[in-house]
């Protein structure tokens, strides 16, 4: 229930979707071996690195590792994280089997993945453990009733009209809070449901037909159906017309406005909010953040002009929108994916069911299953060397901070104060998430589902009104990625995404430093982004910049937007160059961060970064050429139109090529030509 709107922004190497109950050759086959830090097997050794870096360093790997039928897309990320699937897989295999000397936490997490596993038992209860949900829905009388159903509904996740969170206050992070914030819509986000073209008709002509064939499997006449999947996405389509768009939402000042909750009543008295809030265990409080005041003014609009039987449909199928798909009967799960996963993604299949109930038993109980994994897959010496670097990269922005003719000396002060007060977590959190009070019953897949997420979702908002936990992690530790929180101010490394090829102990500096190296650089350049730079050391929303500061760096993002505007993403879909500032300006401040800091490293051991080695490339070669392999792979069309239109990164391609344009150390590397693409006369630099 934490938003992950400013969450900070994560690093992102994998796209998941929907997967499915069916299991073919390819789901049992084991994945390839992890390849190595520089692999030249991945090198298309006929392009121009000059003109082209992400095809030199990466042309060959999808002829090596095409797109699985499974997946929408591959890559680097994505070969890491079958590994790490197959890692959680033996150990639940482990636990599954029903003993007496299994701990509480391999029973939970034991029975929660055999539980999923049961496909038999999941398809002979059919709709039966659903009814009651639908039967809450049927004899609500009036909206009058509504109140007690939504504060429900929040508890197991499904957002119907709007969502409801607990937050770190963004002017006093000390304190937790409450947020309510815009939601309700089934299509990824807005601008679905107003976007012009063919495109954009065709998806919501399909997400119409995916309602109407979900309700006609939950038992609708087929005129009903029909009926009520055109009047569910006109509700959508009202309740998206009033949502703010996520260009704009990237901005903090716009989705934070601090109000007492007694005004709530003036914008949708059609929902009881102290008994709403009582309903969900909130502790006592006195105000709130509503994100987007305006959406709720306009819900109350909505919900006066609209009729129970629309509503009624409308939670309906917000409620069986959001139930997982590995606990419904087949014909739902399957016409679930087909919408979210082949026509949204383009992916072919379903993964197989062990894969799924891997993820859906990490997202449960993530730390129970990752206390058990980092013990099994994640060394003292591979944490030991994490932080090493880590301290190393800080160093490099410490004395980066010199070099910004922008930023003004008091400025520059301000900043270093902000990243002296960085917290680094690496691996694993300190102290592990207590489980005892949640229930896993075997043979109950849909209670242990909604179970899980309630006692989630009550654990975080019993948060609110006490000191902030800075300890915790929102990311279990086999999470093939990483993080910075801006209301924290920390970055996070799980586990998972500290590993070959991203980090290995028998790589060189240089090839460590172009890969986990950039990525520690890219999470640590977001405490100074177009967002994190609104945040200080002590992550309070607060405008540490002087007003000329804040001028002359929004003239160099300027840059970064118009290069990252001009890149076609596929067909006639562009890059969004405003969506995407922050992870692009991370991006290319995190790789100059790692090759300072390699730099240094170097000057310490008397390293020469020019020289040649065994492999044939110099230092400064493979550095680069580890970072361009970070990003090797390809997505599917349908998940590069759906990435550019929702995601704030880039497609892999510009994270390689939109980064080394902007760095005439690249240029010098491989001897390209003023002029060249990959060596533009006028780079942009911010950090």
């Amino acid at each position: 229930m934490t938003s992950l709107a400013l969450l900070g922004a994560s690093f992102i190497f994998c796209f998941a979707v929907a997967s499915a109950q069916t299991t073919t050759v390819e789901d049992t086959q084991k994945s390839p071996p992890l390849p190595g830090a520089l692999d030249k097997r991945f090198l298309d050794t006929t392009a121009d690195p000059c003109v082209d870096f992400a095809q030199y360093a990466c042309g060959n790997f999808t002829k090596l590792y095409p797109i699985p039928k499974d997946r929408s897309g591959y890559g680097t990320g994505a070969l890491i994280s079958d590994h790490t699937q197959e890692a959680l897989h033996s150990l639940l295999e482990k636990v599954e089997a029903d003993s007496q000397s299994r701990t509480p936490n391999e029973q939970k997490t034991g029975d929660f993945y055999a539980t999923c596993m049961n496909s038999d038992a999941i398809r002979q209860a059919g709709l039966n453990p659903l009814r009651i949900e639908f039967h809450r829905i049927a004899i609500l009388k009036g909206k009058a009733e509504l109140t007690g159903l939504l504060a429900h509904y929040q508890l197991i996740n499904v957002t119907a009209f709007f969502s409801y969170y607990e937050e770190q206050d963004f002017k006093d992070a000390r304190k937790q809070i409450a947020a309510l914030d815009q939601g309700g819509l089934g299509l990824p986000e807005r601008d679905y449901y107003l976007r012009s073209g063919d495109a954009a008709e065709k998806t919501r002509q399909q997400y119409v037909q995916h309602i109407t064939n979900t309700l006609k499997l939950l038992g609708e006449p087929d005129a009903r159906a029909e009926s009520d999947a055109h009047k569910i996405m006109q509700f959508e389509t009202d309740l998206a017309k009033v949502s703010m768009d996520v260009v704009s939402r990237r901005d903090p000042k716009n989705i934070y406005h601090l109000m007492p909750v007694s005004q709530l009543d003036g914008l949708t008295p059609e929902v009881a909010w102290s008994d709403f809030f009582a309903q969900t265990g909130t502790p006592a409080m006195t105000e709130l953040n509503v994100a987007n005041p305006e959406f709720f003014k306009g819900l109350h609009a909505l919900l006066q002009s609209t009729d129970p039987e629309t509503i009624k449909a409308y939670l309906r199928w917000q409620f069986i929108n959001s139930v997982p798909g590995y606990v419904l009967p087949a014909s739902l799960d399957e016409e679930n994916f087909n919408f979210f996963g082949r026509q949204l993604h383009g992916q072919p299949q379903q993964k197989a069911r062990w894969k799924r109930c891997a993820t859906v038993t990490d997202d449960a109980l993530g730390e129970a299953l990752g206390e058990v994994y980092v013990k099994t897959y994640f060394s003292p010496e591979s944490k030991a060397k994490t932080q090493q670097m880590v301290k190393d990269i800080e160093d490099a922005m410490d004395e980066n901070v010199d070099t910004l003719t922008w930023m003004s000396p008091e400025t520059k002060i301000k900043a270093r104060e902000k990243l002296h007060l960085v917290a680094d977590k690496i691996g694993y959190p300190d102290h592990w998430r207590d489980y005892s009070t949640l229930q896993i019953v075997r043979g109950d897949a849909v209670g242990n589902a909604m179970r899980a997420v309630e006692f989630e979702n009550h654990r975080l908002l019993m948060k609110i009104g006490k000191p902030v936990d800075r300890g915790e992690w929102s990311m279990s530790p086999p999470t093939v990625d990483a993080y910075y929180n801006q209301s924290m101010n920390d970055i996070n490394f799980p586990a998972g995404i500290l590993q070959s090829p991203l980090f290995a102990a028998e790589a060189t500096d240089a090839e460590n430093y172009g890969h986990i190296g950039s990525v520690v650089g890219h999470e640590l350049t977001h405490g100074f982004d177009d967002q994190g730079r609104k945040f200080d050391g002590n992550g309070n929303l607060s405008d540490w910049w002087t007003a000329e500061d804040a001028k002359k760096y929004e003239a160099m993002t300027d840059c970064e937007v118009k290069e990252y505007d001009g890149f076609v993403a596929v067909d006639d879909v562009k890059v969004n160059g405003q969506l995407t500032l922050g992870e692009n300006t991370a991006d290319n401040g995190g790789l100059r961060l790692a090759l300072i800091a390699l730099q240094n490293d170097a000057k310490r051991k008397g390293v020469d970064l020019n020289v040649r080695d065994g492999s044939g490339f110099t230092s400064v070669q493979q550095f680069f050429l580890a970072h361009g392999q970070n990003w090797c792979g390809s997505n599917r069309p349908e998940q590069v139109r759906l990435q550019v239109q929702t995601d704030e990164h880039s497609p892999r391609e510009f994270r390689v090529n939109g980064v080394v344009q902007n760095m005439p150390e690249f240029g010098h590397a491989f001897g390209c030509k003023t002029g060249q693409p990959m060596m533009p006369a006028n780079a942009c630099r911010v950090w």
